[in-house]
């Protein structure tokens, strides 16, 4: 199908019904992409965005075996990769932001960094499960990169994705977490305790890339809000939720 402009598709349907766009989305995005589809909406009123949160690998999995999504945002490139391989996507993968990783704490002095972790016994630390979520990767590597993993493996807490690792954090079962940037800058977390900024040379990039999949073939308004996240006051979006932004 032909790219429809962003700006087309705004002049061609004002009073008209839109059509819906289902998204499947990182939870890394659950406060970002919040913003963007309101803001999405205020200047389109009619437009009817319901977006799925959820870790990139178990939405990768929903989509393979067929979940009715038209728009897939990833916090890790290969999955949309391996979605536009497998000829379930219609577009290439587009970089929208790449994720940084924090050590965060309401109790612990995370300023000292990941060295805290091993300096008192029995410290819970909540990530998301590495098997299919990327921040959990990325936070498994990072521990590896200064030889922690080791020492404090048994003291970790999985969650099914980034969102429910700041959870535990949130509701004391976990004494810190590595969890998103993005979530911890949020309005849930971002006075309620203090955070360290992960070395983003520990760990493989957390290069973030949608694809607008096979089901949304024929409609305008995915491609739509696809162009409207590369629109400045998307891209503002992200920057407040300390994404790095792709040129």
């Amino acid at each position: 199908m032909k790219k429809v402009s962003f700006a087309l598709v705004m002049a061609l349907s004002v009073g008209l019904h839109a059509q819906k766009v289902k998204v499947a989305a990182a939870a890394d995005l659950r406060y970002a992409m919040d913003d963007i589809v309101k803001a999405y909406k205020a200047a389109k009123p009619n437009a009817d965005i319901e977006v799925i949160f959820g870790s990139s690998g178990n939405a990768y999995t929903q989509i393979s075996n067929g979940a009715p999504f038209d728009i897939y945002f990833s916090a890790d490139i290969m999955y949309p990769r391996k979605l536009k391989e497998a000829g379930l996507a219609i577009t290439e993968p587009r970089l929208y932001a790449i994720g940084r990783i924090v050590l965060w704490s309401s109790t612990l002095d995370v300023s000292k960094g990941l060295g805290i972790l091993t300096e008192k016994p029995n410290i819970k630390i909540a990530t998301a499960n590495p098997e299919h979520a990327p921040y959990g990767e990325r936070a498994v590597e990072a521990l590896k990169y200064y030889k922690l993993f080791d020492k404090v493996e048994k003291q970790m807490i999985y969650g099914e994705n980034i969102s429910q690792a700041a959870q535990f954090c949130l509701t004391g079962n976990a004494d810190a977490g590595l969890l998103a940037l993005s979530i911890v800058l949020s309005p849930a977390m971002s006075t309620q305790g203090k955070y360290y900024l992960i070395d983003y040379k520990t760990h493989k990039p957390l290069e973030q890339a949608y694809v607008i999949l096979k089901q949304a073939k024929d409609n305008a308004e995915a491609y739509a809000f696809t162009e409207f996240v590369a629109t400045k006051p998307a891209r503002e979006i992200f920057e407040k939720y300390g994404f790095t932004l792709p040129k």
